[in-house]
């Protein structure tokens, strides 16, 4: 209620203005503990989650509030995407609010202040809560693999697991390391990197997919190791949209990702069953939205851009929601419940 009453005014601000308000006011906010346990309680990838909805990359960037938003009730929060070195991203203006369709665009390249201050801030907290780091690759790199090997050996020791970000569209040609030679020498490359003590890595994808894609995909993620797959970053793609701003360049989120997302978790359950554990991001906006991602194959979920226009209490409603409809359903755990459309 309180952040409905704020909302106007804070939509009269420049979106990426009052994204760093909200950032300011989660560092000066007392700090709250991070959710226990409860009935969601589940493991995925050897991991502990107290509860199955996570925060997306691409709030927290810089690694700057992480125990913060866990104090909000996520289940597990994932920062970044942080590259090896800092860099400024793209000029601004390069985020858009589309309030009538309940969406956002975004071109911000990788903008963040580096993987060493990053880590140096991630080794100062004490480790409580699931903590991902998402790592990605800088934009004038002369060899994109080798920075994401990097980021893994830097945030290998401060992470519960690890993202590669390979599908942002906002960085030229980054997307063509999903391509299939790209992709086995890229997650061939982080495998000869890993020890004992690297967490579990996973793989974000884009929504926008071709058909044997799928296929792909999963089987070099098996081959090589991968933990699991965050389907789906951000589309390229347009359908029909009512904002004013709705034909910026850059990656669509928010509502009108929904379907596509659901229907590419849908998919990539399809080819890898049980074998390949999935993240469900893009357009999840309540339990609704979440239930139905479970349903489809996602063992965990993932917002952001919801977060806009519903306000920092969302994860904690979803989380109630899917208590409620896990007792509705019958079912004993949320890992019951995967897949069970």
């Amino acid at each position: 209620m309180l952040y409905r009453l704020a909302a106007p005014v804070l939509f009269t601000l420049g979106p990426e203005r009052a994204h760093r308000l909200a950032i300011a006011a989660l560092k000066a906010a007392p700090a709250l503990p991070p959710p226990t346990p409860g009935p969601l309680a589940t493991t995925v990838a050897g991991i502990a989650f107290a509860n199955p909805v996570g925060l997306a990359a691409g709030f927290d960037k810089d690694a700057e509030v992480p125990d913060a938003m866990l104090g909000l009730g996520f289940g597990f929060v994932e920062v970044g995407s942080i590259t090896p070195r800092p860099q400024p991203g793209n000029p601004r203006p390069r985020l858009f609010r589309l309030a009538e369709d309940r969406a956002v665009i975004n071109r911000m390249g990788f903008n963040n202040g580096g993987a060493g201050a990053a880590a140096a801030r991630l080794a100062r907290r004490k480790r409580r809560g699931t903590i991902g780091i998402n790592v990605g690759a800088n934009k004038d790199s002369p060899d994109r693999i080798a920075d994401y090997v990097s980021g893994i050996g830097t945030f290998a020791p401060l992470a519960d697991y690890l993202t590669v970000n390979v599908s942002s569209p906002n960085t030229p040609g980054l997307r063509d390391l999903q391509s299939e030679g790209e992709l086995a020498a890229l997650l061939a490359a982080i495998a000869e990197a890993r020890t004992a003590a690297t967490p579990p890595v996973f793989l974000k994808v884009a929504p926008d997919l071709a058909d044997g894609d799928h296929e792909r995909i999963v089987r070099a993620a098996l081959d090589h190791g991968i933990a699991g797959l965050i389907v789906s970053n951000t589309t390229i793609t347009r359908p029909p949209l009512r904002s004013a701003q709705a034909g910026e360049a850059g990656g669509l989120s928010g509502a009108p990702l929904r379907d596509l997302a659901l229907e590419q978790i849908r998919r990539f359950r399809a080819v890898a069953g049980n074998a390949l554990p999935l993240v469900g991001v893009g357009g999840i906006a309540s339990a609704d939205d979440a239930w139905a991602r479970i349903r489809a194959g996602a063992s965990l979920v993932q917002l952001y851009s919801a977060l806009v226009y519903e306000g920092p209490g969302l994860g904690t409603r979803i989380v109630r929601g899917l208590e409620k409809r896990l007792r509705e359903s019958g079912f004993s755990s949320i890992a019951e419940a995967v897949g069970s459309e």
